[in-house]
């Protein structure tokens, strides 16, 4: 898995939720994001220039964060995001600590492999999950998922039970559907027209 470097500042929690809003709002106005990382015992509550952070959520790739807070290095992943409802900026990221003898919970990208038999007889590939979440030590979880669709054939699918990785545990619900392939109007007609 890919490594970025992320920088921050330690920022303190204000007692009463009114001033603590304050500061949050005053935060985000000088193109800050309020971020706070758990699993570290105590939670750590940072601020993180918004342009730190574009690489790191804008990517379709999944990181291991070299998370700097005020000088001291703490390995972490990105574990939520929020966004506001219309602007779109990023409004508060969770972060969650490493521990390497502990599994973690992660959503890793799908990539397709193969050229499917269904798509041959004028079929169209179609990706429905773009990521599956997935729990293992960090360090076997995979950049991305490889499905093999090569053996599917017209109006069949690849459901999420049918997956198995070794050492990681699929979390995702076994009845999904990662991919089909769809009968197009083409494909309809030739099969009207072979029988």
């Amino acid at each position: 898995m890919k490594t970025i470097e992320v920088k921050g500042t330690a920022r303190t929690i204000a007692e009463r939720s009114s001033e603590q809003a304050k500061a949050l709002k005053t935060i985000r106005q000088d193109n800050g994001v309020p971020c706070v990382l758990y699993g570290a015992g105590e939670n750590i509550h940072f601020t993180v220039p918004a342009e730190g952070l574009r690489n790191l959520v804008y990517s379709p790739h999944i990181y291991i964060v070299d998370l700097i807070i005020d000088g001291k290095k703490i390995n972490a992943i990105m574990k939520d995001i929020q966004f506001h409802p219309v602007k779109d900026t990023i409004l508060h990221v969770d972060f969650y600590q490493i521990d390497e003898s502990k599994p973690i919970v992660m959503e890793v990208p799908v990539q397709m492999e193969g050229l499917a038999e269904g798509v041959k007889a004028g079929g169209k590939l179609t990706l429905q999950m773009r990521k599956l979440k997935v729990r293992a030590l960090y360090n076997i979880i995979p950049e991305r998922l490889n499905v093999n669709v090569s053996h599917l054939g017209l109006g069949k699918t690849v459901k999420v039970g049918e997956l198995s990785y070794e050492g990681l545990e699929i979390l995702s619900a076994k009845e999904a559907v990662v991919c089909a392939v769809k009968l197009t109007r083409a494909a309809r007609g030739a099969a009207a027209s072979n029988s």
